[in-house]
């Protein structure tokens, strides 16, 4: 993702800036998924793994990246609480 994109993005709820998901965030991430366990801020179970993913400051909320495009809405958000034993939660 552009560096200066990133630079500008924001949670729109907690209004913090948003990093690149790291790779030992995302496997956690991925691991759960493949399990059944992760379920979006709409309800929906997070049908497949991840490639790319967003994380808030505080590493508690999670937005999809999807073909380079950072879905940045409460629908598709995914809370890291749900998520045993995600890296620095």
């Amino acid at each position: 993702m552009d560096r200066k994109l990133l630079d500008l993005l924001v949670c729109p709820t907690t209004r913090q800036p948003l990093l690149p998901l790291d790779g030992r965030g995302l496997q956690a991430l991925n691991a759960a998924i493949e399990a059944g366990g992760v379920v979006r801020g709409s309800g929906d179970a997070q049908p497949q793994p991840l490639r790319e993913a967003l994380i808030t400051r505080d590493r508690k909320i999670v937005y999809i990246v999807d073909d380079g495009i950072p879905l940045l809405d409460s629908e598709n958000a995914i809370g890291t609480a749900q998520i045993d034993g995600f890296p620095g939660a």
